[in-house]
């Protein structure tokens, strides 16, 4: 009795298998080999091509803000007044510190003028023997030395005040904020009459250049190899709808972020109009193909578990797993690569419950 019960197991679990078998033999499909062209969808954002953050490079009270929240401003454009007094000070300190210097370095040419003058009267009074004696003109020689040393260190002098007025009118000058290129100020942080720390503790002004944007694509990996600089692209946003813009890819990253898997490529955006902003989340049609043909077989058949990713291919009416790489998608085509070529045939609809070298009749 228990005999029984187990042969007619055995036999429904070698049944079910075959049954399998014969469906999966109509499922064979051949590998093709095409270049294809298509565009994919790829979220994106608009930042802006210049921007900065105006901060105040020494400490001051603000004494005018001539732009405000939305001002165009160009290059150079005087932005923010600062007033700090002691910095004038320095300034005119350092002003009085020159003219001495100056007025020092003519006094001791004056000196050398004179010493110069008596010794050359005795180098001329030597010619005639005994009217002067050789010390004497040795001496005044040695004084007109140490004159002309003066002098020389007087002008030492010189180049050090000067060095250090041109210091001092720097830092006065950063007292006048002008801005580092044009665009819009899009936030003003400051009133009159803030004191504002030097270093970055306090950003006056943001300035962003809006005319000339960065449209900033996170390209999956799969996509990267159709990644062409300077090649056009199109895209689109919700503020506009049914409105195309277009934009060129400008600089590529060449890395991939480690975490999402995806390359940023960077595309010039001219906004001439100025319905673009730095923020917007733009949709971009992005460009796909393949400058040479593509290996593509149905997405059903390529199978991907933890340890790999394979198609299965009839061998001698076995089934033998090919490991593959999966590339881009194309509708319900998936392009592959590895040891396989066109015109092979695979299973439409493969699974890891074919198990390699099981029949397939």
């Amino acid at each position: 009795m228990f005999k029984s019960k187990a042969i007619c197991i055995a036999l429904f679990a070698i049944v079910l298998p075959l049954a399998g078998q014969q469906t999966r033999r109509l499922e064979l499909v051949s590998i093709e080999s095409r270049t294809v062209d298509r565009t994919v969808s790829l979220p994106a954002e608009l930042d802006p091509y210049l921007q900065a953050e105006i901060e105040a490079r020494v400490p001051g009270y603000v004494e005018r803000v001539l732009v405000d929240r939305g001002s165009d401003v160009k290059r150079g454009q005087l932005l923010v007044v600062l007033s700090a007094p002691e910095l004038v000070a320095e300034t005119a300190a350092a002003e009085s510190a020159l003219h001495q210097a100056e007025a020092e370095e003519s006094q001791a040419e004056a000196q050398v003028a004179a010493v110069q003058s008596t010794y050359d009267r005795l180098q001329e009074a030597s010619k005639t023997p005994g009217a002067v004696a050789g010390n004497e003109l040795i001496q005044e020689e040695k004084q007109l030395d140490a004159a002309k040393s003066v002098v020389q260190s007087r002008k030492s002098v010189i180049r050090a005040a000067q060095d250090r007025l041109a210091a001092a009118k720097a830092m006065e000058s950063y007292l006048r904020i002008t801005a580092p290129f044009s665009g819009k100020i899009t936030d003003r942080y400051v009133d009159r009459g803030v004191m504002v720390p030097a270093g970055g503790h306090l950003p006056l002004l943001k300035l962003q250049q809006i005319t000339h944007l960065r449209l900033t694509v996170p390209v999956p990996e799969s996509y990267v190899e159709h990644i062409v600089r300077g090649a056009p692209v199109s895209f689109h946003i919700a503020a506009q709808p049914g409105r195309i813009y277009s934009a060129k890819i400008a600089r590529i990253a060449s890395a991939l972020d480690s975490q999402s898997r995806t390359m940023m490529v960077e595309l010039d955006v001219f906004n001439k109009d100025g319905t673009l902003a730095p923020g917007m989340y733009p949709t971009v049609d992005w460009p796909v193909s393949s400058a040479r043909p593509l290996l593509l077989v149905p997405s059903t058949s390529v199978v991907t578990t933890t340890e790999r990713t394979f198609v299965i291919t009839p061998v001698n009416g076995k089934a033998h797993w090919v490991n593959v790489r999966k590339g881009a998608v194309f509708g319900d085509q998936v392009a592959i690569r590895g040891n396989i070529k066109a015109g092979e045939k695979v299973i439409k609809r493969a699974s890891d419950e074919i198990r390699e070298g099981s029949p397939l009749l």
